[in-house]
């Protein structure tokens, strides 16, 4: 049966997504799940809005990421949830950006997903997803 790690730090789970977490986010909350094959990896941060795009392409998705405008119709229950750290799914949220960035990925990682959602006045949650 999948259980969460204890303790699982946003730097280590970062580190296993290949991702740099900007110096300039706030809010990073991590999370790891040990699974039957594969493990679930969440790291989700707030940046400044005008950053947004320059960590997206650091990324560098497969295809430009699409914006679907209204939440996800049913409901929605991923393997692992942001729920976990506290958050919504990206998929319940309305005028979210999205897309895959690598599958496969580099490594050990298999595959790695972002979702870029408004937080506030001038900034956005990034999600991603990863699958180890």
């Amino acid at each position: 049966m999948p259980y969460w790690l204890d303790g699982a730090a946003p730097p280590a789970v970062a580190q296993q997504l290949h991702v740099a977490v900007p110096a300039t986010a706030t809010e990073v909350r991590a999370a790891h799940q040990k699974g039957f094959q594969d493990d679930g990896l969440l790291l989700a941060f707030v940046l400044p809005s005008s950053e947004v795009d320059g960590f997206v392409a650091q990324l560098a998705p497969e295809r430009p990421l699409r914006t679907r405008q209204e939440p996800v119709a049913g409901a929605v229950k991923p393997t692992t949830p942001f729920a976990h750290l506290g958050l919504p799914e990206p998929e319940s949220l309305p005028d979210v950006r999205e897309g895959q960035v690598c599958a496969p990925c580099q490594g050990d990682l298999n595959s790695l997903d972002v979702a870029v959602a408004r937080a506030g006045e001038g900034t956005s949650r990034v999600y991603l997803r990863g699958t180890d």
